[in-house]
């Protein structure tokens, strides 16, 4: 394992029931401790079943996994999904329970204390901006936002030092989006977590991201800063994801000066 990786992928894929086709195919990536990945591609591309089989929601048919230098078969997969925050787009909050019954759900399975987790829950409110009051409502009675907010407080409540995202911001508005994205950010940074992130958006993995990994077909078809990316796109497929951001802030400006 790389010295510095907190998650390293080597040659993994994912084949399908007939064996002939994969929805990943011989990837390999290591993710620094303290680095924000994006992973980019269109649908159908393979970016979410890379996501999983960090922490063993898929098993691949080829290729290994490690997390923390240890392969990830050598834990129970529920004790390391315990050990890695996740965040996915539509939250997943169980509806039946509260605000604070939610959060506290990982401390609970590791065997906290209740008073325990009770300071965290406060504490985690806190982190993700949400007001105390919120801990008894149910989160059907929460904006979108606030859920994810909430998701996200979850997910981090246990203290992971990685958090695996798949399309977190995906079903909010254009506004909360941003402000989440950057809030995330930021406390990325605070926290010192190693963050993974799925996206299709290009222009959120590139105000967001360390660095961005572009996936087709079932591989990676380009790695590297946004910089990078941005500058010395590595095939026209990466081009073509960069065009579509900067195309649309064209016409943006085009239309606000009121050219034809």
């Amino acid at each position: 394992m790389t010295s510095n990786a907190a998650v390293e992928i080597r040659n993994i894929s994912k084949a399908y029931d007939d064996g002939d086709t994969y929805a990943v195919r011989d990837v390999s990536l290591a993710i620094d401790k303290g680095e924000f990945l994006a992973v980019v591609g269109s649908s159908g591309s393979g970016k979410t079943t890379l996501l999983k089989t960090i922490n063993r929601l898929v098993e691949p048919t080829g290729g290994s996994v490690e997390v923390a230098g240890q392969d990830v078969l050598s834990f129970d997969p529920f004790q390391l999904r315990r050990r890695i925050g996740y965040v996915f787009q539509g939250v997943g909050l169980f509806p039946h329970l509260t605000v604070a019954e939610n959060i506290a759900v990982t401390p609970k399975l590791v065997g906290w204390k209740k008073s325990e987790i009770a300071v965290r829950v406060d504490e985690m409110l806190a982190l993700v901006q949400l007001p105390h009051e919120v801990k008894e409502r149910l989160p059907s009675t929460l904006s979108g936002g606030q859920r994810q907010r909430v998701g996200f407080a979850r997910a981090l409540a246990a203290r992971p030092n990685i958090v695996l995202m798949d399309e977190p911001f995906g079903a909010l508005d254009p506004i909360t989006r941003d402000s989440l994205g950057q809030e995330y950010r930021a406390l990325h940074r605070a926290l010192g977590l190693t963050s993974i992130m799925i996206t299709h958006d290009m222009l959120e993995a590139v105000l967001l991201a360390d660095r961005i990994a572009v996936m087709a077909k079932g591989e990676i078809v380009g790695v590297g800063t946004p910089h990078e990316i941005l500058n010395a796109p590595k095939n026209d497929y990466v081009r073509a994801l960069i065009d579509v951001p900067r195309r649309q802030a064209m016409e943006v400006e085009r239309l606000a000066a009121g050219r034809a």
